[in-house]
């Protein structure tokens, strides 16, 4: 025994010590504040975010009420009967597979088209002499500041026929009857489409460009390669990452728009997954809904990691040189004129174009009628209008200026709530002791981008609809169309905080702990004012994608809380074209000058807010 005590004394000795050490790391961690903030984080969007994401696909396999009989086992109860309606049932061409082709479709056309259109205008502002490049520079992003069914409405305007009611479109009025093929359908959406992803290309794609080292280029010219050769062996690999974060966002964004397949399906009898959710929504198909919903983020998680695969092979074409020279521009000569022609071409189809529609359309009795006496405010300021329940012009109603505050207290607040959220996350992450904390504070807040908006709205509506615990039914509330609209946003927020804290150093915020300042204090005093620019970036996303909305909460609002867009889809399904058309172009107004202000205040822009 004497032998042995010693080696028993030593062990234990050795042992003491680490438990020691383990109990004070794990104690100072504990204490750090951004270890406090990532767990209270973690809780607040595991319920916001995780929670209504299980309970949409908890729905696909539970019976819901009303539906007992169908299943055949209670409410509440495993079940495959959604399943197999969703996929194996005689109307499964009708609810799925035809809605899945077309949004398959659309989407691929779409995204094809916009990366075509927008790679050259891109190289054009980034890399040529194009007269008014900086001025074309901001001026192409207004398209992503516009919600997409603008575009929508303001085609039905021009190339609206018979087969839908309602007012003429302007080329019927002028005696041309524009064919369904035209008017309705596939090609529209798809034009649309093209029309609003194509700033995502160009704002992108040219920050992008505007890093590539020019050396390269340079170096291989003076080998003999063509320029074909330089761009596919050379440019294209070094822009693969921008390319492939512009086509997963577009695809994301495609499969959940709800507003132009609406608008532009509908009369054709062109069904998408978003427009089938809707519909199954209305006539109250949950577990269907929730089946459609789950594959709709099915196909976002599989555009995610398809991005993710490609950005790591893309890794291998990463410069390794020190700083870069400065781009060298290409002068376009005899095309500059021709460039200048294409550019201003597509400002104007995208741009004034689809405003110029809208506005006209306002203030038109007969539509496609030029005649001065044919022009008229009433519909915006008239009294006694033949339109039943909505009998006053749009800026003397008070549903409008109702729509209107609930838009803006509810769309600001919660921009304002998802910067700071954004801004806390990026604090989590980057302060952290615990890398697991920000680790998996960065993947919850990332979900929202995998789930398209109408299919996270019947998330919240799974899960809010009936109280659960202390928390009551949110639904008819603001406050569910507040917390959505927060975490929605949090993909982006939570990516611009983290990239603002990896430029703020620790010596400041070091500083004023030294002299007793509170955590509070030095986020109120040190960390906000020194990164409002980043803060604003992170808080003018939300509010101009707030403002634009539609998917997100056409089936979360009611008629208490009526928001701009609700209203304006409302007076679509009613007939009142002039109405609505006037109720979207303050939408734009809105979000023009939110988008203006903030950059004018903040010295911001919307690159920050994706993330730079």
């Amino acid at each position: 025994m004497a032998l042995i005590t010693p080696k028993r004394e030593r062990s234990t000795r050795q042992v003491r010590p680490q438990t020691q050490g383990l109990a004070y790391r794990t104690k100072v961690n504990f204490r750090h504040p951004a270890t406090l903030i990532g767990i209270l984080l973690i809780l607040l969007f595991g319920y916001l975010i995780v929670a209504p994401v299980i309970s949409l696909l908890m729905g696909a396999v539970q019976v819901g009420f009303g539906d007992e009989a169908k299943a055949g086992a209670g409410a509440g109860e495993l079940t495959s009967y959604y399943l197999a309606r969703v996929f194996s049932s005689p109307v499964s061409e009708i609810i799925f597979y035809t809605p899945l082709r077309n949004t398959l479709l659309i989407s691929l056309c779409s995204i094809a088209l916009a990366l075509m259109s927008g790679v050259p205008v891109a190289w054009l502002l980034a890399r040529t002499d194009l007269p008014a490049r900086r001025w074309f520079s901001s001026a192409l992003i207004v398209p992503y500041m516009l919600p997409a069914w603008t575009f929508a409405l303001a085609w039905t305007t021009i190339f609206k026929n018979r087969s839908s009611a309602g007012q003429l479109g302007w080329l019927e009025s002028l005696g041309w009857e524009p064919p369904n093929w035209l008017a309705y359908g596939p090609l529209p959406i798809i034009v649309i489409f093209c029309l609003h992803f194509t700033p995502f290309v160009i704002l992108l794609v040219t920050n992008a460009m505007r890093n590539l080292p020019s050396e390269l280029d340079e170096a291989a010219k003076m080998a003999g390669a063509t320029a074909a050769e330089r761009w596919r062996r050379i440019t294209l690999p070094l822009l693969r990452p921008a390319l492939l974060s512009a086509a997963t966002l577009m695809f994301a964004k495609a499969v959940g728009e709800f507003g132009v397949a609406y608008v532009l399906g509908l009369p054709a009898g062109f069904q998408v997954l978003s427009t089938t959710l809707h519909q199954s929504i209305s006539t109250q198909q949950s577990g269907v809904a929730a089946v459609i919903a789950a594959v709709m983020v099915v196909l976002g998680g599989i555009s995610l990691l398809i991005d993710i695969r490609f950005l790591r092979e893309a890794k291998r074409f990463m410069t390794v040189s020190g700083k870069s020279l400065a781009a060298r521009v290409v002068p376009l000569a005899r095309f500059k004129v021709l460039a200048f022609t294409l550019v201003a071409a597509l400002f104007t189809i995208s741009v004034v174009l689809p405003l110029g529609t809208l506005v006209l359309s306002t203030v038109m009795r007969v539509p496609g009628h030029f005649a001065l006496s044919n022009f008229t405010l009433d519909y915006w300021v008239g009294h006694n209008l033949p339109t039943v329940g909505f009998n006053r012009g749009v800026l003397v109603s008070p549903e409008t200026w109702h729509a209107a505050w609930n838009t803006l207290w509810m769309v600001g607040l919660a921009a304002i709530c998802t910067g700071l959220l954004g801004l806390l996350v990026g604090y989590v992450v980057v302060r952290s002791p615990l890398r697991q904390l920000g680790t998996a504070l960065r993947v919850i807040t990332f979900m929202p981008y995998l789930v398209p908006g109408l299919a996270f709205a019947v998330a919240y509506l799974s899960l809010f609809a009936v109280p659960r615990g202390p928390i009551p039914a949110l639904y008819g509330t603001a406050t569910i169309l507040i917390l959505i609209m927060i975490a929605d946003e949090m993909p982006f927020a939570s990516r611009a905080g983290v990239s603002a804290m990896m430029q703020l150093g620790q010596e400041a915020e070091e500083a004023a702990q030294s002299l007793g300042a509170r955590f509070t204090r030095r986020m109120r005093t040190v960390i906000i004012p020194m990164l409002r620019g980043s803060v604003a970036s992170a808080t003018l996303l939300p509010f101009v994608s707030g403002v634009q909305g539609l998917s997100l909460v056409i089936i979360l609002a009611t008629p208490g809380t009526q928001l701009m867009t609700t209203l304006s889809m409302t007076l679509i399904d009613f007939g009142y074209t002039h109405a609505a058309n006037a109720v979207v172009v303050l939408i734009c107004a809105i979000a023009l000058f939110g988008t203006w202000a903030t950059q004018r205040l903040f010295r911001s822009n919307l690159a920050d807010g994706l993330g730079g």
